[in-house]
């Protein structure tokens, strides 16, 4: 009888256990995913070194850049390599875009309808690149489905433009693992839902004690035969870097 009761008093130790660990767990919106995953990229700050191979049929282009980010107000790319395009720079300051061309020593300021376009001749955009749109912000999030990426379970979710945004995609669908909270794909379709293009990243690595994608390749959806690719080489968050660091004087001083 004895016996018994201790069998019972454990089972029910155990039932108490379990039901406090399932409690505790923490459940995520889709929305949270999402910004969990964009701070884990981002950080509050970042300078990062990249190269980018544009695939073309028939030849291939190497640039070699380098790209300060603060939040989502300020970002800085320079391009370091190849000596064409040496030294020229773009920045972000909230809803505002320059590009600096060294060359004839003139500053552009980019317009809202050139934030689709192919950033130097690749497939990334340049919003890609300057960062202008908010995964967290300028979308609404829901769940879709799940999927395994490289041995990593992954949560599927649907990214709609919110009504306020100013957006050109249709709609985003996005990868992110369940363990560690990484991209590893997204898709963009166009306002009619034909996939435009797709975005696989991997070679997961650690970075300044992040795990992060360091390689990102786009692919056409309508040309399959071409694509770019990113490769990140160092990659250091949570930098002290002022606000004042991010202007006009500063993108023509950069080397």
């Amino acid at each position: 009888m004895k016996d018994n009761s201790i069998r019972g008093a454990t089972f029910i130790t155990a039932l108490i256990f379990l039901s406090i660990s399932v409690a505790g767990q923490e459940t995520l919106s889709a929305r949270q995913v999402i910004e969990k995953a964009d701070k884990n990229m981002e950080g509050k700050s970042s300078i990062s070194t990249m190269s980018m191979s544009i695939v073309r049929p028939g030849w291939e282009r190497t640039l070699e850049f380098k790209n300060w980010i603060k939040g989502d107000e300020y970002a800085i790319t320079l391009v370091t390599s190849p000596a064409k395009e040496k030294g020229m720079s773009f920045l972000k300051r909230g809803s505002d875009m320059w590009n600096y061309l060294p060359g004839i020593g003139r500053m552009i300021k980019l317009p809202p309808s050139m934030m689709s376009q192919g950033w130097m001749g690749s497939d990334y955009t340049n919003d890609d690149v300057l960062n202008e749109t908010s995964l967290v912000l300028d979308y609404q999030q829901k769940f879709i489905g799940d999927e395994s990426i490289e041995d990593r379970e992954c949560h599927i979710i649907e990214m709609i433009p919110a009504e306020e945004s100013n957006i050109v995609w249709g709609k985003v669908v996005t990868w992110v693992s369940k363990k560690d909270y990484i991209f590893m794909k997204h898709e963009y379709y166009d306002e009619d839902g034909y996939l435009v293009r797709t975005e696989k990243l991997g070679s997961i690595k650690v970075m300044d004690n992040r795990l992060i994608p360091t390689i990102y390749e786009i692919i056409p959806a309508d040309e399959p035969d071409q694509k770019t690719i990113v490769r990140i080489k160092e990659m250091d968050f949570d930098v002290d870097i002022k606000d004042s660091f991010f202007s006009q004087q500063n993108m023509k001083r950069l080397r």
